[in-house]
């Protein structure tokens, strides 16, 4: 059975449609910067999604070529995620899609190295007749953080990031946004196949003791 990061870390993929404080530990991951809005079509959104998943799928299919990976297991390609913010806004301005900046990212394992995702860019680029040099290899340390799983459009994230900021309150706790420590999405469903109002997004924000 392959590896699969949402079954393996469950309390970081699947948690309940209600906040919960976690420790999240250090990561790696493939990382596509950008701004604008990500609904647009052909947009740099929808571009930097196309290069995440080029060089993510040449990293987890490499086993089937000459380029060895020490300590390779095959694996599921984790979910997309997101960090998304707007300059000079405190929260998310949902109305305001074009002035967001984000960072789309998707997790690697422990065994990939830089010289490993640098094969792997270099390789998709070929491959796939697909520029992937936008893609850098990110190291996050987010920390403690409250998350919730929403279930429905984004537009309708509001009122779930109102349950965690109450629940943030009332356990002594105050939300810690700054440059650093963004709002964070983990989709766990495929806008493309699932209807709006079923899709499940992980919402997690940083935090710190009040």
């Amino acid at each position: 059975m392959a590896f699969d990061f949402k079954k393996e870390y469950k309390e970081f993929y699947m948690p309940k449609n209600k906040p919960a404080i976690v420790n999240v530990p250090k990561a790696n991951y493939i990382a596509v910067r950008g701004k604008g809005n990500p609904n647009e079509e052909g947009g740099a959104y929808q571009k930097a999604i196309s290069v995440l998943y080029a060089v993510a799928y040449t990293l987890k299919m490499s086993y089937k070529t000459e380029y060895k990976i020490e300590g390779f297991f095959e694996y599921v390609v984790p979910p997309l995620e997101g960090f998304w913010w707007q300059d000079d806004v405190h929260g998310v301005d949902y109305a305001n899609k074009d002035a967001f900046n984000w960072i789309s990212v998707i997790r690697l394992p422990d065994f990939v190295t830089k010289e490993n995702f640098d094969w792997a860019v270099e390789t998709a680029t070929k491959k796939k007749k697909l520029d992937c040099s936008a893609a850098e290899y990110l190291t996050i340390d987010e920390g403690l953080c409250v998350q919730i799983m929403h279930f429905g459009p984004f537009d309708d994230e509001p009122a779930t990031v109102a349950l965690m900021d109450d629940y943030v309150e009332q356990n002594g706790y105050v939300n810690d946004m700054s440059e650093e420590r963004l709002h964070h999405e983990i989709y766990m469903s495929d806008a493309r196949k699932v209807a709006p109002e079923k899709w499940k997004t992980v919402i997690r924000h940083p935090i710190r003791k009040a």
